[in-house]
């Protein structure tokens, strides 16, 4: 489904990523992990097309040069140089770090907004679908976003980026700053949505030892490179990320 071949992303002289490849098949989840400054949400930007926009923003002000290299495949498309809204009518969608919603509009709104590239007449069924995924949002469902906790947030960002009905959701670092048990919530919620609905994910994270179980293969990354891969079972046996990302 998308194939992720030698990328790399300079700031400045600055190498973000390097070399770095992936493929990700149709219905798996597939996880990037490393810690923090390790390129996961670059990787991420780079997939869903946002760091072109980045990059002419950049330009246009006189400011930092990011130079990409690599080839990104959709489908055996090459979508390396496409718009990041072209990407989301292809279905790839993005669910950014540190909740990225509108603080001003409740619940519904956001998640109404979100859905404004489906049909008028599938946006209650999407949403009914949100709400059976994280009953907590039914209550809230009035509130305003910005007063919402950040496990809330978190849920109602995961939401928005199903209402696009999206087929490759990627997920970057959705476990950042949550409890062990809002943390376990959302993984729960993850594996229902691949279950349900047969999407395809990328997961990025720093917090291995929930998400390991649940992929179907994983890479490891530091400063940008990649050091490791595997399935996410042998992953979860690997004294070097046991020790690295477990504590033990």
């Amino acid at each position: 489904m998308l194939n992720v071949s030698n990328l790399m992303v300079f700031y400045e002289n600055a190498l973000a990523l390097n070399d770095f490849s992936m493929t990700v098949e149709p219905g798996s989840i597939i996880a990037v992990i490393g810690s923090n400054s390790a390129g996961k949400t670059t990787l991420m930007n780079t997939v869903s097309g946002l760091i072109l926009d980045t990059k002419i923003k950049e330009q246009r002000k006189g400011g930092e040069r990011i130079t990409l290299y690599g080839m990104l495949e959709l489908d055996g498309e090459d979508i390396t140089n496409l718009e990041p809204n072209e990407r989301v009518k292809r279905g790839m969608v993005l669910c950014r770090e540190r909740h990225p919603i509108f603080p001003e509009s409740d619940v519904v709104e956001n998640l109404k907004i979100a859905g404004y590239l489906r049909k008028r007449s599938d946006v209650r069924g999407a949403i009914d679908y949100v709400f059976e995924l994280f009953p907590t949002l039914v209550r809230l469902k009035s509130r305003k976003g910005g007063f919402l906790s950040g496990g809330e947030q978190q849920m109602l960002t995961i939401g928005m980026a199903l209402m696009v009905k999206p087929r490759l959701l990627l997920l970057d670092e959705p476990l950042l700053g949550l409890s062990p048990m809002m943390q376990k919530t959302l993984v729960d919620a993850i594996k229902k949505i691949r279950t349900e609905t047969g999407l395809t994910i990328v997961i990025t994270e720093q917090f291995a030892r929930p998400i390991l179980p649940m992929i179907d293969y994983g890479y490891i990354i530091e400063n940008g490179m990649l050091i490791m891969q595997g399935a996410g079972s042998d992953l979860m046996e690997n004294p070097e990320v046991k020790g690295a990302y477990f504590g033990v």
